[in-house]
């Protein structure tokens, strides 16, 4: 049996969105995990819950991850360690010279110790940097849990299994049957949680996944390894291939973290438009992007779609803000 703590702020509110809903004629819901909590806001804490059940059940003492440098996971992480009483230390793609705002600064905050390593090595070696720390934290007396990026491997992925029978239990108090749900693809783990939910209910419902950074055909390799991953922990094996993993390409931009001027401006419209704040690097590409596929007819076929707001408000950095025209 999978240990879950409890954190969150759970279930989430579903909202419609009914000005963007009357402008692009579909009824178009959004789910709010950024409510999830305060320092633990987003998606994240729903991974957290099952990740950091696995590290009390073996006794660890520290929290190990990784992200960049703006993570709303590694905040997330610092927060549940704190909370736990547990030590956190977090591998961060930047320059510790980078001005200490949003997600860093709360890491520092909550006390969490801090790697800097450049874009190079993260991207090539920070699973062995990781696995370092926690030699090191050995020779100290702790026993450290490693947490890849965001959460997204088997157990982490376990929080958005259980989101979908959130999500299932809300259609049936709201009366809406949602045929389209739609997430960020940042890692993975969300979208494989909702999608191996949806199918082992057999739901009818499609999952979309818009990515923010590498390719579709990335992600679906990613993706079909997590359903294994999450098979290892539920023993309920699904059959699917890649070509059935629905991820949108198209709409990363300049690249993770990275943002234009037209995509700060959507989500300046969305903020005046709804009263809801998206965020640069996840939410605000993945909302363009489903707003600019329903304007081409991608979404004909589909009436009701939810939109997963994954949070992350706390990561508007200074150049983002820069690009706002306020």
């Amino acid at each position: 049996m999978v240990k879950k703590i409890r954190i969150a702020n759970l279930p989430t509110n579903i909202e419609k969105l009914d000005r963007l809903s009357n402008e692009l004629g579909k009824n178009i819901y959004i789910k709010r995990d950024d409510q999830t909590g305060t320092e633990v806001s987003g998606n994240k804490i729903r991974k957290l819950e099952f990740s950091v059940g696995e590290a009390l059940d073996n006794n660890c003492d520290y929290l190990i991850t990784c992200g960049g440098i703006q993570s709303n996971h590694a905040r997330a992480t610092a927060a549940v360690a704190a909370k736990l009483g547990f030590g956190s230390y977090l591998v961060l793609r930047g320059d510790e010279k980078e001005e200490v705002e949003g997600n860093l600064f709360l890491d520092k905050m909550l006390g969490a110790k801090i790697k800097f390593i450049t874009a190079e090595e993260y991207k090539n070696n920070r699973e062995e940097i990781m696995k370092e720390i926690k030699k090191s934290l050995e020779k100290e007396g702790h026993k450290g849990y490693i947490i890849p990026e965001g959460a997204s491997n088997g157990i982490g992925s376990l929080g958005y299994v259980n989101t979908m029978d959130e999500i299932l239990e809300q259609e049936k108090e709201i009366g809406i049957k949602f045929d389209a749900i739609i997430v960020t693809v940042g890692s993975g783990g969300t979208y494989a949680g909702i999608y191996y939910g949806n199918h082992i209910k057999e739901n009818s419902a499609t999952i979309y996944g818009f990515n923010i950074c590498d390719t579709k055909e990335h992600f679906q390799n990613v993706v079909i390894n997590l359903l294994d991953e999450i098979t290892s922990y539920t023993n309920e094996k699904i059959d699917i291939n890649k070509e059935q993993i629905d991820i949108i390409d198209g709409y990363s931009g300049l690249g993770y973290a990275l943002s234009q001027s037209e995509e700060i401006e959507f989500i300046h419209n969305f903020a005046k438009l709804e009263g809801i704040i998206l965020d640069p690097v996840y939410t605000g590409k993945a909302m363009y992007g489903l707003v600019n596929e329903i304007k081409k007819g991608k979404f004909d076929k589909h009436k009701n779609i939810l939109f997963i707001h994954t949070g992350g408000l706390f990561g508007w950095n200074k150049e983002q803000r820069g690009l706002l025209k306020i």
